[in-house]
């Protein structure tokens, strides 16, 4: 009910409230301002039941899972428990076995001989002198027999049997095993500053900083916020970036961008706009910076990691030339696209990993759609499933897609942070990786049957067998061979062996099935060979590497040694910012179109 029909239901007469004093109009004025309060109220009743909801379905998750971990823990405890006690029975009875034979061997021969000892005695002392010549012969074969005999008199085996077991190392892990992680981050105190919020130049790497806050406005000091970052070109594409995690309560956005105009960045804190957002970006020319301006453009770097985000360039038709073309072994081109901007069916926002399975068909993870989308090889729509949230068996940021060989479909949840495993026909079966992956990216399946996880985040390489369990991981941050600076998706060639591509190193690195360093190919760069930030990968049944080339918006080949082949022809609809990339079941090339909201399958003769 609102004010005025409050009013009306009250016995006192129109003329009464006319006549009423000053003070009694303000009131009732002040009672009616604060009744237009209420659907605000109610809005945000809504929210925070909701949010609480969330909250609780997240604690009944983790008790999940906290059971489930120290469950399985102590079935292997057990496990191995029962290991060692039939280890020690084993070893027992065949030590028992020998000094039993050798006692019985021993008690035998110490019967015979006071056996005969004893009869041979009586027969000297009681017989008669016809008894000891009948018996004569018969004790002196067999005393002699026994005065022969070879006894053991030494013991054939010992009696060590100890237990040895280092416990205090293990009591160490277990009393630090497993971390809540939390923070009393709000969206509504969270602010955002740097360069980056007042002039953005085109081509031109950019920072923003964002500081997270309480309720009371008091700094957070840890990280592991669910943060996430939207920029909006001008004609209404996602343009990519990347948000880092300085773990003290402060992140960096870096982001590039390819053409000028006015752009919206929307940064929000669980899935709620920070203070100030969505803010207005003005996109300018190189030519147009002013002395200033081109000094802070010299000073943007990513903040305590020493990398600086690469730009990223929509390429012109010229890069493939035909007189380069001519001397390539492989000549491409695109069969066609399907994809535009929107939250229908075949259509997209912000697509990411690509998969293709056995069965001739093309799997889209659909990240800010919060879905994953399957088509057949000739492009037409089949089905979607993913429902927005971050409850198991619903996605949040799907990033990866994998098909498994039993038909499951494997989904990497960046935001989530975690692995989700689904039927062939969309049903939830299971999540893995929870608690130990920080941002899941690309996703991929080896010949063992393993799930290989590329935590973009943690810059390392999980790999997990289907029920959860870690065979192993390898990587770090860090621009070694063996280390990693934001890596996106992975691939697997005949010999097992993992292909993953380095984003900030803008290489591509191979290592085997143990994790074991063993190549790696590109530098930066827009020569042949080179990278400007790879993203996904594919390899073709000769062992010849697919890499989409982010920044260089192209698609090159390599063989299995990382020698360049040949560019896929994309000239006559060119590419913004490929991600995913995979080769379908009929041997044709499949990429996500991120900027250009489409997916695109190109021929491809291997």
């Amino acid at each position: 009910m609102c004010f005025s029909e409050l009013l009306a239901a009250t016995p006192r007469s129109p003329l009464f409230w006319r006549q009423s004093p000053l003070w009694l109009q303000e009131s009732l004025c002040l009672a009616q301002t604060t009744m237009g309060m209420l659907p605000e109220i109610d809005s945000a009743l809504q929210f925070i039941s909701e949010i609480i909801h969330q909250l609780t379905n997240q604690k009944a998750s983790i008790v999940d899972d906290i059971h489930s971990t120290f469950d399985e823990l102590q079935k292997t405890l057990n496990v191995r428990k029962s290991v060692l006690l039939m280890e020690l029975e084993v070893n027992y009875g065949l030590k028992h076995k020998v000094l039993q034979s050798q006692l019985d061997t021993l008690l035998e021969g110490q019967e015979s001989i006071k056996s005969c000892s004893t009869f041979t005695a009586q027969a000297l002392n009681h017989g008669t002198e016809t008894e000891v010549l009948l018996v004569k012969k018969q004790m002196s074969e067999k005393l002699n027999e026994l005065a022969d005999q070879d006894f053991p008199l030494h013991p054939r085996e010992n009696d060590q049997l100890d237990f040895i077991v280092e416990t205090e190392g293990l009591k160490k892990s277990i009393h630090n095993l497993g971390t809540i992680l939390t923070t009393n981050a709000v969206a509504s105190e969270t602010v955002a500053t740097g360069e980056g919020l007042r002039q953005t130049i085109i081509g031109q790497p950019m920072s923003v900083t964002i500081t997270t806050k309480d309720k009371d406005g008091e700094l957070c000091k840890t990280g592991n916020a669910y943060l996430t970052a939207e920029l909006s070109t001008p004609d209404g594409s996602v343009a990519d970036g990347e948000i880092l995690d300085n773990k003290n309560g402060t992140y960096e956005f870096l982001y590039t961008v390819q053409k000028e105009g006015d752009f919206t960045l929307s940064l929000r804190l669980y899935d709620q706009h920070i203070r100030g957002s969505p803010f207005k970006l003005k996109v300018i020319r190189s030519a147009d910076v002013s002395p200033t301006t081109e000094g802070v453009k010299r000073r943007v770097k990513s903040p305590g990691s020493g990398h600086v985000k690469q730009k990223a360039v929509k390429r012109p038709a010229s890069m493939y030339s035909t007189g380069k073309r001519k001397e390539n072994p492989i000549e491409d081109d695109l069969i066609f696209r399907v994809g535009t901007k929107g939250r229908n069916k075949g259509e997209f926002t912000n697509l990411q990993g690509v998969a293709a399975s056995t069965s001739g068909k093309i799997l889209i993870a659909d990240s800010n759609n919060q879905c994953v989308q399957i088509f057949s090889n000739d492009g037409q729509f089949k089905s979607r499933f993913g429902i927005r949230g971050r409850s198991p068996g619903q996605l949040q940021r799907p990033t990866g897609v994998a098909v498994h060989p039993s038909g499951d479909i494997i989904i990497a949840d960046y935001d989530n942070k975690w692995v989700s495993i689904f039927s062939s026909d969309g049903k939830f079966k299971t999540k893995i990786g929870s608690g130990k992956l920080m941002g899941p990216k690309g996703v991929s399946v080896d010949r063992n049957g393993h799930i290989i996880v590329v935590d973009n985040k943690a810059c390392c390489v999980f790999i997990f067998q289907p029920n959860g369990k870690i065979v192993t991981r390898f990587g770090s941050r860090g621009n070694g061979d063996r280390q990693f600076a934001g890596p996106h998706f992975a691939a697997v060639n005949s010999n097992n062996e993992i292909i993953v591509t380095d984003f900030h190193n803008h290489s591509v690195k191979v290592f085997n099935q143990e994790g074991e360093f063993m190549l790696k190919f590109g530098s930066n760069g827009e020569g042949n060979g080179q990278f400007n930030a790879p993203t996904g990968v594919a390899v073709d049944s000769n062992g010849n590497i697919i890499v989409a080339d982010w920044g260089n918006s192209r698609i090159q080949v390599f063989d299995g040694s990382g020698s360049f082949l040949s560019y896929i022809n994309t000239s006559a609809d060119p590419l913004y910012g490929p991600q995913g990339l995979a080769l379908t079941s009929d041997g044709h090339v499949v990429v996500a179109d991120s900027g250009n909201h489409c997916f695109k399958v190109y021929r491809y003769l291997q």
